[in-house]
């Protein structure tokens, strides 16, 4: 039987938090709901197993990644406060606290979401990775339990909070190609539910994996079923590499979903990450169209996407790319040298005809 936890009750950070109750736990460490008197309000503190402490690579890893976080402002990601290391080794984030349920919880309560209220929820976290990308940040294990859903200031409901970005990067290993990698805790490297074909293979990934895991997302709230039928976690993966998705129509008895959406939701979820949308604005503008009665908090919906020619990288660092590949010029530079070359060489003949005659 586990004794009582040591960081309810405590004062940390010289006082700055007082940690109240345990509000969530995992493989990785534990999620409190705290006090800050001096801001006058309540925050969420994750702190992370002790054990990881001696793991350099971790611990250089979380910081990397907290680091990013906090350097996030997009509305629908939530607002990290402060992290760093408590005096027992233990790893901390400090973030906004939270009320309300995650997508996972509000559609296995209540069923499948209408499409009018499952599309301006996905929009919005849209906008929060579309920030993230062009910050060369992936989040890597986007799933229904990292979308939470609360009240706006205003009291509007279904505002999208995004959590853990890059968390899945402290738990990576370094994967092969083909391999699945477990932690010690026994998490994989993503959700196998959820995972992009190329991050099942264990590939280089880029802001397009989470495209397709969003998809997958938007999928499951429409429907409350994946777009595949599976019994185990080597399944899904399998299917996700090679499996075409079933038709969302056929998903819901008795419901049909408008073309456009059904289009937009084949292309998110595409096998090549080519036949994707490029950009998580590409996405949100899709989504956008077919909904185009919704509303949002200034700043939510993605930016114009930037023009294509640069390079997206996995480093945290402006200014705002995209990861649309630039065109070579190879064919046109080649192009161009043929044509002068047979030019000169037809000036070349009627001048040496002009001297002879």
């Amino acid at each position: 039987m586990a004794g009582p936890d040591p960081f309810i009750g405590r004062d940390i950070l010289d006082g700055q938090f007082r940690i109240l109750q345990k509000i969530g736990s995992g493989g990785m460490g534990s999620v409190y709901k705290a006090s800050q008197p001096s801001m006058n309000r309540m925050v969420a503190v994750k702190i992370l197993h002790p054990k990881l402490a001696n793991r350099r690579d971790l611990v250089s890893r979380f910081r990397r990644e907290a680091s990013a976080m906090s350097h996030l402002n997009h509305p629908n990601t939530v607002k990290v406060f402060n992290y760093g290391e408590l005096e027992d080794g233990s790893l901390y984030i400090v973030m906004e606290f939270l009320e309300g349920k995650n997508l996972h919880q509000t559609v296995r309560k209540g069923g499948p979401l209408p499409y009018e209220r499952a599309l301006p929820i996905l929009i919005q976290v849209c906008g929060a990775l579309d920030e993230a990308h062009r910050k060369g940040i992936i989040h890597r294990d986007l799933k229904p339990e990292n979308i939470f859903l609360c009240a706006d200031p205003l009291g509007k409901e279904d505002y999208a909070k995004v959590l853990d970005f890059g968390l899945a990067k402290v738990t990576e290993r370094e994967m092969h190609p083909g391999s699945i990698i477990l932690t010690q805790e026994g998490m994989v490297f993503g959700t196998p539910e959820f995972m992009s074909p190329e991050q099942a293979q264990g590939k280089t990934l880029d802001p397009r994996s989470d495209i397709y895991s969003l998809a997958v997302i938007l999928y499951e709230a429409l429907t409350s079923k994946l777009p595949f039928d599976a019994k185990t976690p080597m399944e899904y993966i399998q299917h996700h590499v090679a499996s075409k998705p079933i038709n969302l129509n056929d998903r819901v008895p008795g419901q049909s979903f408008p073309p456009a959406l059904a289009e937009a939701l084949a292309k998110a979820i595409a096998k090549k990450p080519e036949d994707r949308f490029q950009t998580a604005a590409d996405f949100a503008l899709a989504l956008q169209a077919i909904v185009p009665e919704a509303t949002f908090e200034p700043g939510t919906i993605p930016a114009t996407p930037p023009p294509a020619g640069s390079s997206m990288t996995t480093a945290p660092s402006p200014p705002p790319v995209t990861i649309v590949p630039a065109k070579s010029n190879t064919p046109l530079i080649i192009g161009v040298a043929v044509g002068s070359l047979v030019l000169g060489i037809v000036i070349a003949i009627l001048m040496m005809k002009l001297v002879l005659s």
